[in-house]
Formats: structure tokens, C-alpha cells, sequence
């Protein structure tokens, strides 16, 4: 496996190697780009000893630890070989990461990408301290987009930027990353860690994901029969993923209670705990259900926009849903910022997934059948509403009350 062009693993020039007595394509872990532009100067003055009057400045003098980066890449690299699957055996190496599509069993694969990171939420991550899971947020928000195309997760590239390393909190969130790909059955096939000084504040970071899957030609979804009487089935979700923190933050803000205080709506958990809840992974169950049944004719992953933005990306435009709301089991923690925020029903349904994090679209007599293989498959699964001719431009109505109450 790669990391690839990384400061997780980069191969510096050979020069530098042997100037240190360290043999070529050692791997290293240095800013992209960043070696590129430094000179073949011996090792003397690229450890910072002193060659004359003055000593020349180091990059660890401007903010980069290239030994932190090492450690970094050495608690990583059982974590990441632990992703293998056909196509990518995982291993640490060279500049690209590489993967063998032939290994798959495809005949006729269409490739499909996605891209994303976790928002605000990481702000959550780093004031409490807990990095253990945000990296499986990072891989759900990209892998739940490729299960709704109809594809199957190939394999996932990251990139962690913050101001300073931490060798051991970094591994943590990768721990995650590594995790999530595990869950999905995707490859970590590559990533940058760039340390930037003076450009993140201390102690933060920010996370992006990169996935890629494929599909069977003639079976990416949404299919072309969607039509009017088709069924919505609604997958819960884990609480709130990765989307709406910003307004989460300043719900909490509001509510004068710390990341550490008992969460309100979680017995058990502190606050901060409770809202780094992981984005759910729809991979497994929703592929099983397209496989198994052929009756899946379109998903919706509910992220930012919620109901009103994401339902009708799954739609003929001729076509929107009609969405019974009191068949919608919102979640303890949409009660509580909902209360505590004073948030009007509307706004919840835009900014939040307010307990449904995927829809399925399903003829009627086959509701059953799909409901049956992702039950199956752990998702709690049932119909929340049924596809009807659009009504102008607001294609998601609803019916029913929105039980909010705490």
C-alpha cells in the first residue's frame, strides 16, 4: 500500500538518504511538495549542526517534526495492512497507491467516486480529546454516497492536516479510518498527513476522505422505473453523523453545559461522547438488499439538507415524495437540540436526518423482501412514506406530526 506523496509516507531524494548513511526509498514522512523544493545539502547542515559563524535554521525550528511524522507512519502501518481485501494488499511502498480492479471479479465495472469530510464535528473530537472514532465518520460520509449509486467500496485515501503532530493522536484517528474501511470492505490505500504551521490553530486538525467503488454497467442506481406509488423506506441512523455541528455547537453553547457535563439525552455518556456518535455504515445491508432482492430501485443518503435536499437527488424530477412524519422515530439527541434550541420542525428536517440517515425507494410488493434482508443485516427499517407525482418545486411534503417532544 501507498501513502501516497505524503508526509506519511514520502520517499525524499536518495541523496539525502546516503547523506545520512540511510539507504534509497527509505520511507519517509514529509510534507508533499516540501522536499521537492530543499537543496542536496550534506547532513550537517540538514541536522541543524553548525557548519560555520551561523547555524542555518531547521524545518523542525519552523514548526515540522519529521521524526513525529516517522512514528506516526510506524503505529499506522499495522492498522492500515489490516484493511487488505482483493484488489489492494495494503502495504505501505511507493508514490501511488495501487489497485487491482481484474482481482474483483467485476466483468463490466463503471467506477464511482466520492469525496468528504466530517464539518464541525472534529471541533468536538478535539476539544474533548476523543479521536477514536472520528475517522469512521470520515469514511461513512463517502462510502453511505457510493452505496447509493449501487456501487461497491473499492478502496479510500485520506488526508489529516493540522498544525502540530501527534504521533499517537493521529494513529487514533487513522485506528478509525481503518476501522470504517474494514466495515465497508474497502482498501486504505493511500493518505497525506500535512503538518502546517501557522496556518490551523494548536492542537486542531482537519480531515478529508476520498473513496472509490464500482458497479456492474446497467446496475447503477437510480434505475429508470421509479415511479409514482413506489414505497420510502426509512433506515435509522446512529444520531446525528456528520452534518449540522455548526448549529449542534451553538445549541450546547447556548445550553451552558461543557463536552464533559452528562449528556441530557444519553444516560451514561458525557455529553461530548454522546454527540461523536459514529456516522452508520449503510454499506453491507444496502448492497446485500440490492443483491439479494434486485428490488432496490433507488437510496438517499440524508446527510446536510436532510429530507427536503437529499430525497429528491434519488427522483425523476416529474416525481417527490410525500414523507408520514409520525412514522419517523426521531432520536433523544434531535429532542433534546430541538428543545434546547428552540428549533422549528422545518429547520430540523433541512439541517439534520432527524433519525433516518438512508431511504430506499421499493415498489410495494416488494417491501417486504427488502425489509427482510436489511433487517437481516442490523438496520432497524420500516416505511416512513411513498413516491408521488412532484408538486412544483417543493418535491418533499409531509404528513403526520414530527414527535419531538422530550
Amino acid at each position: 500500500m501507498s501513502r501516497q506523496e505524503s508526509d506519511r509516507i514520502t520517499r525524499p531524494k536518495d541523496n539525502y538518504n546516503r547523506a545520512q548513511g540511510i539507504a534509497p526509498n527509505t520511507i519517509f514522512a514529509l510534507p508533499r511538495g516540501e522536499f521537492a523544493a530543499r537543496q542536496p545539502w550534506g547532513f550537517e547542515h540538514m541536522s541543524g549542526k553548525k557548519s560555520g559563524p551561523e547555524r542555518g535554521l531547521t524545518y523542525g525550528e519552523a514548526g515540522v517534526d519529521i521524526d513525529a511524522g516517522n512514528r506516526m507512519v510506524d503505529l499506522i502501518k499495522p492498522l492500515v495492512r489490516a484493511t487488505a481485501r482483493a484488489g489492494a494488499d495494503a502495504e505501505i511502498g511507493g508514490f501511488g497507491g495501487l489497485f487491482d480492479l481484474a482481482r474483483t471479479g467485476f466483468k463490466d465495472p463503471v467506477l464511482v467516486a466520492a469525496t468528504d469530510g466530517v464539518g464541525t464535528k472534529v471541533k468536538i473530537a478535539i476539544e474533548t480529546g476523543r479521536h477514536e472514532t472520528i475517522g469512521i465518520d470520515l469514511v461513512a460520509m463517502s462510502v453511505n454516497d457510493l452505496v447509493v449509486q449501487g456501487a461497491e467500496p473499492l478502496f479510500f485515501l485520506d488526508y489529516f492536516a493540522c498544525s502540530k503532530l501527534d504521533p499517537e493522536n493521529g494513529a487514533k484517528v487513522v485506528a478509525g479510518i481503518a476501522h470504517g474501511c474494514r466495515e465497508s470492505g474497502c482498501a486504505l490505500i493511500g493518505g497525506e498527513t500535512a503538518e502546517m504551521p501557522g496556518l490551523y490553530q494548536a492542537g486542531d486538525y482537519d480531515l478529508a476522505g476520498f473513496a472509490v467503488g464500482a458497479a456492474e454497467r446497467g446496475t447503477i442506481l437510480p434505475r429508470n422505473d421509479v415511479a409514482a406509488g413506489d414505497v420510502v423506506i426509512g433506515l435509522a441512523s446512529s444520531g446525528v453523523h456528520s452534518n449540522g455541528f455548526s448549529l449542534v455547537r451553538k445549541i450546547v453553547e447556548r445550553s451552558g453545559l461543557g463536552f464533559d457535563a452528562p449528556a441530557p439525552f444519553a444516560p451514561g455518556k458525557s455529553l461530548g461522547e454522546a454527540l461523536l456518535e459514529p456516522t452508520r455504515l449503510y454499506v453491507k445491508s444496502c448492497l446485500a438488499a440490492i443483491r439479494k432482492t434486485g428490488a432496490v430501485k433507488a437510496l438517499a443518503h440524508i446527510t446536510g439538507g436532510g429530507f427536503p435536499d437529499n430525497i429528491p437527488r434519488a427522483l425523476p424530477k416529474s416525481l417527490g415524495a410525500d414523507i408520514d412524519l409520525s412514522t419517523v422515530n426521531a432520536l433523544p439527541v434531535f429532542r433534546w437540540l430541538a428543545q434546547e434550541g428552540g428549533v422549528a420542525v422545518p429547520e430540523m428536517l433541512r439541517t439534520f436526518n432527524c433519525g433516518i440517515g438512508m431511504v430506499a425507494i421499493v415498489a410495494p410488493d416488494k417491501v417486504d423482501a427488502v425489509l427482510a434482508v436489511l433487517r437481516e443485516h442490523g438496520e432497524t427499517a420500516a416505511p416512513i412514506g411513498t413516491v408521488v407525482p412532484a408538486q412544483g418545486d417543493e418535491r418533499v411534503s409531509y404528513r403526520g406530526t414530527l414527535d419531538l417532544s422530550l
